[in-house]
């Protein structure tokens, strides 16, 4: 094969990686989805081919990254307050708004923890405790509802000095299984997950206590791959995806 042949063949292999590369998802997923959305996208690479790669991290920090042009195609937030926000900078495709879920608030121990999970929230206040784990309110909407069930059962100023952010509910979760925090308000997705579900025990914490978490999905204006990216919003409304997303601790259907 002569040179000029050859420089062909490599133009072709490169344009046609890029278009595999541009036929690829890429989701900014909230951390309370970590193992859901793996069993998810799984589910949908099988279905039609298409690789899906998934980076999670705390919904307010995404929403910036997004405003600053962060090449995402389909954003999940645990909330509908930033997909609003990105809807009014026009930052996404009309109309593909979708609440996907509702999330569940736990306070989560280890098992080896001698704290009494039995009074629900009020096991703040046990002596024991002397650091409480929480995603950081600023950018996490499990935080914001953390501080909000706190101070619906008039906990907060007491317990306030205790608290330990997290970047995200992940991070939160990491903070308490590995004795960083004594405690943790964290998603129930996260504590039942395999990384969580045999280390400790959880109480669900009243939901009247904190604001739905109704956590919604947008397809992005900047996406190259609308299209495929509609395909997984519409996979994700499937019934079999909303009975899976059960079995990972979220309300579906709930509005």
């Amino acid at each position: 094969m002569n040179l000029r042949k050859l420089a062909v063949v490599i133009v072709l292999i490169a344009v046609s990686a890029g278009f595999a590369c541009a036929q690829d998802l890429t989701v900014a997923a909230a951390a309370d989805l970590q193992f859901a959305m793996q069993d998810v996208a799984a589910r949908f690479q099988k279905d039609s081919g298409k690789q899906v790669k998934v980076i999670y991290g705390s919904s307010g920090a995404f929403t910036q990254q997004i405003q600053n042009g962060a090449p995402f195609d389909l954003f999940f937030s645990a909330n509908l307050d930033y997909p609003n926000q990105l809807e009014a900078a026009n930052l996404i495709e009309s109309g593909s708004t979708y609440q996907y879920a509702t999330g569940k608030l736990v306070l989560w121990a280890p098992n080896a923890s001698p704290v009494d999970l039995g009074p629900g929230l009020r096991a703040l206040l046990n002596p024991a405790v002397k650091k409480v784990a929480i995603a950081n309110p600023e950018h996490a909407p499990y935080g914001k509802a953390a501080v909000a069930a706190m101070q619906t059962e008039k906990l907060y100023d007491k317990v306030k000095d205790k608290l330990v952010l997290g970047e995200n509910i992940s991070q939160t979760a990491t903070f308490v299984v590995s004795g960083a925090a004594d405690v943790g308000l964290v998603a129930l997705s996260l504590a039942i997950s395999p990384n969580m579900k045999d280390k400790g025990r959880y109480v669900e914490v009243t939901a009247a206590d904190y604001p739905p978490i109704e956590q919604a999905c947008v397809i992005l204006r900047a996406s190259k791959n609308k299209d495929l990216a509609r395909k997984f919003v519409e996979f994700v409304k499937s019934p079999a995806t909303a009975e899976l997303l059960k079995t990972y601790g979220f309300a579906v259907g709930v509005k």
